[in-house]
């Protein structure tokens, strides 16, 4: 049950980001194709996202588990194929200061440090699956969209590199606009050395490709109509056959739903962001705006704009909203994100866009991300709700699933942000109206 427009879930349509018309296409038999007939595995893997193709992977490489995963549309189909290509942390809402209060210093440190190391798992699975991801930038900018927001990267700064010992810089507005770019909402930023941005989609498909080679046996287009349990046997069932497993990893993301797990459904709150990408622009027009950066960058509105310059020149421009995902509102969305692109970066306030499209990011209302077992199921894993930066934290949960699967790690050592099924919203029936009041009570801060 959800409150989006049925379109948002149709996985036979795609999902018509420019990462789609210029990724090639996934390896031959790296799909197997919808399940067919009645057969069995280990452990089964629903969704086909980063979270799924990384279990999937460290399961058959490293623990040589046999193991099937099982993905309603095409594999990376969700919001592993179509984010803005961040590899950057933390993925949480709450802030360095907020973590620290909830969980303690310790665990925040290691909350934090398994997110730098989560960045690096990124290039390792690159470097050693010959995935490429096209890494641009040599960190990412975190920019104040108005004089006063600069004083919060400050204590940003002080936490992060700090208290956190990740790698940032402080740059003022003259800086910024010294070596990377200008605009009307440009007032410094900070620079996190640690992450890039990288193509999302050649990276999904990349797993993809690396999962299969290991032996694990991949089903795109497999949508999970019904799932049972007899005696300690899971049985998942598609339109075109069954698939029977000792354990299961829910990988779904903000995609949930029921028949998937109604339990986890009522726990999360899919948010849609949305993306427009415009032609390629000129020397000149880079000119204008004093653009001069491969850093992607994001900003301190809460709701955020997140801009990067890609490969071929072409400019990203993103933002949250929309509560009902028709497709109606999705053309709305798609005029406010041009003009407010033309209105932060005025030089191309006249540069068309070529691609617009949109997906979900998921959070809970604890702001964490979540890795666990069922309460009353322990054979049931899940790993989901990465607050909008999941391109690291997502194959690094799909890792620490299949080294709990496997007996290399315990919860215990998985940091406690992360750790144990998030609490069930508040009637979720009313999950459109939190996000509506929320929506407008971050523009009215942001203004």
């Amino acid at each position: 049950m959800t409150w989006y427009h049925p379109s948002l879930y149709d996985a036979s349509s795609p999902a018509g980001s420019f990462w789609e018309d210029d990724a090639p296409p996934l390896a031959d038999g790296a799909d197997l194709g919808p399940l067919a007939g009645d057969t069995q595995c280990d452990v089964a893997i629903i969704g086909g996202g980063y979270t799924g193709l990384s279990a999937a992977l460290h399961l058959a490489r490293d623990h040589h588990v046999d193991v099937r995963l099982l993905e309603s549309g095409p594999l990376g189909w969700g919001a592993s194929g179509r984010n803005g290509g961040f590899c950057t942390l933390p993925p949480s809402s709450l802030s360095l200061s907020g973590l620290i209060r909830r969980y303690g210093e310790m665990e925040a440190r290691r909350f934090i440090s398994s997110q730098v190391d989560a960045v690096e798992l990124v290039r390792s699975l690159a470097h050693d699956e010959d995935i490429d991801i096209r890494p641009q930038g040599d960190g990412t900018l975190h920019v104040a969209h108005s004089p006063s927001r600069f004083a919060a990267l400050e204590e940003e700064r002080d936490l992060l590199g700090g208290k956190f010992g990740v790698p940032v810089a402080l740059l003022t507005r003259e800086e910024v606009a010294e070596t990377s770019y200008d605009s009307t909402e440009q007032f410094g930023a900070l620079l996190n050395k640690v992450a890039f941005g990288l193509h999302p989609l050649r990276f999904a498909r990349g797993l993809a490709a690396a999962a299969a080679r290991h032996g694990a046996k991949l089903h795109g287009r497999s949508h999970v109509e019904r799932w049972e349990k007899i005696g300690n046997e899971h049985r998942l069932v598609t339109k075109t056959g069954t698939l029977r497993a000792r354990r299961i990893i829910v990988a779904t993301n903000g995609f949930t739903r029921e028949p998937v797990s109604r339990v986890l459904a009522d726990r999360l709150m899919p948010v849609l962001s949305n993306i427009v990408v415009t032609r390629p622009l000129t020397d000149d027009e880079l000119a204008a705006q004093g653009w001069k950066t491969e850093r992607p960058c994001s900003n301190t509105r809460n709701l955020l704009f997140y801009y990067r310059l890609l490969p071929d020149r072409r400019f990203l421009f993103g933002a949250r909203g929309d509560l009902t995902g028709k497709p109606q509102d999705g053309m709305r969305m798609r005029a406010i994100l041009e003009r407010r692109m033309g209105e932060v970066f005025t030089a191309w306030k006249d540069v068309p866009t070529t691609h617009y499209w949109r997906g979900f990011v998921c959070m809970t209302a604890r702001m964490t991300p979540a890795i666990g077992q069922m309460p009353d199921d322990a054979s049931v894993y899940f790993g989901l709700a990465y607050h909008g930066d999941g391109v690291s934290a997502a194959p690094w949960t799909g890792k620490m699933l299949a080294e709990l699967i496997g007996g290399r790690k315990t919860f215990a050592e998985i940091p406690e942000p992360f750790r144990g099924i998030p609490p069930r919203m508040l009637f979720p029936s009313l999950r459109r109206w939190y996000l509506g009041a929320a929506l407008g009570y971050y523009w009215l801060q942001d203004k």
